[in-house]
């Protein structure tokens, strides 16, 4: 080979190297690996099931090259997965869906953990919760439910201890002085399952947690915990839509409670990084498999990004903070 023949090959590698980084700085960031979707909560439970549809809806959509692998880390209340994205700092390779646990764990346990250790990406949703009881049970109002549970000190159960579940749980004992014994489960579908069987007499389970069972008629929801009712007015069962379940408040039990669904990363890491996965859930938000989860499950579909979701964290994190310390919840500071 010459030397002019040597220059020109060089020259060309050098050309198709720069053509190359052109094209990926106008794509802008992508992953390099396969991205860890971290869950801190239990298998079946609504963040593990809207985690496993948003890695389905990726993967069916080739909405990203790498693949993106769900890892349910629940120990500790969800401490463990939270203080794993913690210690992830600058790795733009690892994702959290949350829940309310990203507040009450840290309000709950003193655990050195804070939503400021992470970077916000997006809110996904937010979820609702339900008062479920069996469709055998003497029960079909809430003020029914109440008058039976200042009688017989009924069970309810709900997913782990001082979270959102046992939360809701004292706030209906404080409205109405009925004393319920409140039961943890690992996660919600575990909860769902020994309502079935009769091992508790009550839930707070999110609809998506409850949905199957209540179609199968194995269980009857009593009341939802919104300010207003739902709006889906499709049938889910064959006489009763979402909308048809009367709020608490209608029944004058004054409790309300929504739950965070929201995608974050680790601290440290680059706008770029963050601009891509906020990018990546908004095609996400698009799918008519995602439209069918928040119909199914009865999301308030409510989204937020940047100042917008920061701001609502840090409102929330105050209020979480309050409804804890009146319940009794509070870690002792």
């Amino acid at each position: 080979m010459t030397l002019r023949s040597t220059r020109r090959s060089v020259l060309m590698g050098m050309a198709a190297c720069a053509a190359a980084g052109t094209a990926q700085a106008q794509r802008g960031w992508e992953p390099m690996r396969p991205v860890q979707f971290i869950v801190p909560a239990g298998t079946g439970g609504g963040a593990d099931q809207m985690a496993r549809v948003i890695q389905g809806i990726i993967s069916k959509h080739g909405l990203m090259k790498q693949p993106m692998v769900v890892v349910n880390k629940a120990g500790g209340a969800g401490a463990e997965g939270f203080l794993e994205a913690k210690g992830a700092r600058g790795n733009p390779h690892m994702l959290v869906i949350t829940l309310s646990n990203l507040f009450t764990t840290p309000l709950a346990t003193g655990v050195p953990f804070n939503w400021k250790d992470l970077t916000p990406v997006t809110m996904m949703a937010l979820d609702e919760f339900a008062l479920w009881v069996k469709a055998d049970s003497p029960w079909r109002s809430v003020p029914e439910f109440i008058a039976a549970a200042k009688e017989q000190k009924l069970k309810l159960g709900g997913t782990g201890s001082k979270q959102e579940d046992q939360i809701i749980a004292s706030a209906i004992s404080r409205a109405t002085g009925a004393p319920l014994t409140y039961i943890p489960f690992r996660g919600g579908g575990e909860v769902a399952v020994q309502l079935v069987g009769g091992h508790v007499d009550a839930t707070v389970n999110n609809p998506i947690e409850a949905v199957t069972h209540w179609r199968s008629g194995a269980l009857r929801p009593l009341c939802v915990f919104d300010g207003k009712r739902l709006p889906d007015t499709g049938k889910m069962t064959e006489t009763m839509a979402w909308s048809d379940i009367p709020t608490c408040r209608e029944q004058g039990l004054d409790v309300d409670y929504l739950m965070l669904r929201g995608i974050f990363m680790p601290a440290g890491v680059k706008p770029e990084q963050v601009a891509f996965y906020e990018g990546l859930m908004a095609r996400v938000r698009e799918t008519p498999e995602w439209k069918e989860l928040m119909q199914q499950g009865a999301f308030n579909t409510t989204t937020l990004t940047g100042e917008a979701f920061r701001d609502w964290l840090t409102r929330e994190e105050d209020r979480h903070r309050s409804i804890m310390q009146e319940t009794g919840l509070l870690a002792p500071q």
